[in-house]
């Protein structure tokens, strides 16, 4: 939430009674890569379709569809994927340390709060993979295969490299303001990021991150564990920081557990960032190429 608001939502969590969120957790699978958070009108998975009650996880080359509608999807922790109306997205690899999914049509958000060295988040649109390397906000649109990114960086293969090594293949890096059509050559540019914030997809995923930061806020002062947590309602799973408290590009705020001093063990840490949004678990330029690379 903005940070003017932290303080009196900490104030209102003093009317919370235990009983209230003992029910957070219960009744509720293990959320990794690909598990489906959050529908709102038509979505179908593999044909089937979804409501806001299906307990659905993306399988590898599932492709999950909207018609009139939108879907959140989780990737690893702290990364959150929305797409749009008419748009449809492909589980390639759900894996912890290599997720990617490939946007087959239409729109997609992606909002990533924390990233750590070991991970490797890439979308793929029109074929080229697009690997997000900072935390931040991105905009994919597989129509006319562009890349918008609000806050962070992103780099994007442009070569015909898939089976080279990292350190071999071309990537052209988008940073934030900055838009690229991945599948034309010159450079990034800038673009009107208040004129793309009136869109209505980034307004639901606006939305969407505030439920998941006030969900976070109930939930931490009970000594949940950190990663994926279930809230009942309109929540879903929301995310729960190692440590301190994390800043969305939204500006919505995500509490760990030991923020409140509550706890389910000793007091490690997961390097976390207190009291703001930026580069922990940045990546970034290995020596000759990328860290991780894009590729698989």
């Amino acid at each position: 939430m903005p940070r003017s608001k932290a303080l009196a939502l900490m104030l209102s969590l003093a009317t919370l009674s235990a009983s209230a969120v003992a029910q957070y957790g219960q009744n509720a699978s293990p959320a990794g890569p690909g598990t489906v958070n959050y529908i709102e009108g038509q979505a179908m998975l593999a044909g089937h379709p979804l409501n806001q009650r299906s307990n659905a996880t993306i399988q590898p080359g599932q492709v999950l569809t909207t018609g009139a509608g939108k879907a959140e999807i989780l990737l690893t922790p702290g990364v959150f994927l929305r797409i749009g109306p008419n748009s449809a997205v492909r589980m390639v690899s759900p894996d912890l340390t290599y997720t990617e999914v490939e946007l087959e049509r239409g729109r997609a958000d992606v909002e990533v709060d924390q990233l750590y060295k070991q991970n490797d988040i890439v979308i793929r649109q029109q074929g080229v993979q697009t690997q997000l390397v900072e935390t931040g906000l991105y905009e994919f649109n597989a129509d006319n295969g562009s890349l918008n990114v609000f806050e962070g960086k992103a780099a994007v293969f442009t070569g015909d490299t898939m089976d080279v090594k990292p350190e071999n293949q071309r990537a052209t890096v988008v940073k934030g303001g900055h838009q690229f059509t991945v599948t034309a050559t010159g450079k990034p540019q800038g673009f009107d990021k208040a004129a793309a914030e009136s869109d209505d997809l980034y307004k639901w995923s606006g939305l969407r991150s505030q439920y998941l930061g006030e969900a976070t806020s109930q939930i931490a002062p009970y000594g949940e564990a950190p990663g994926w947590a279930y809230a009942p309602g309109l929540y879903g799973y929301t995310w729960l920081p190692g440590d301190g408290l994390f800043y969305s590009p939204f500006g919505y705020g995500f509490y760990s557990p030991f923020y409140f001093g509550a706890g389910f063990g000793y007091g490690y840490g997961y390097g976390g960032y207190r009291g703001g949004f930026g580069g922990y678990g940045a990546r970034g330029f290995a020596s000759g190429g990328f860290h991780g690379g894009g590729r698989r």
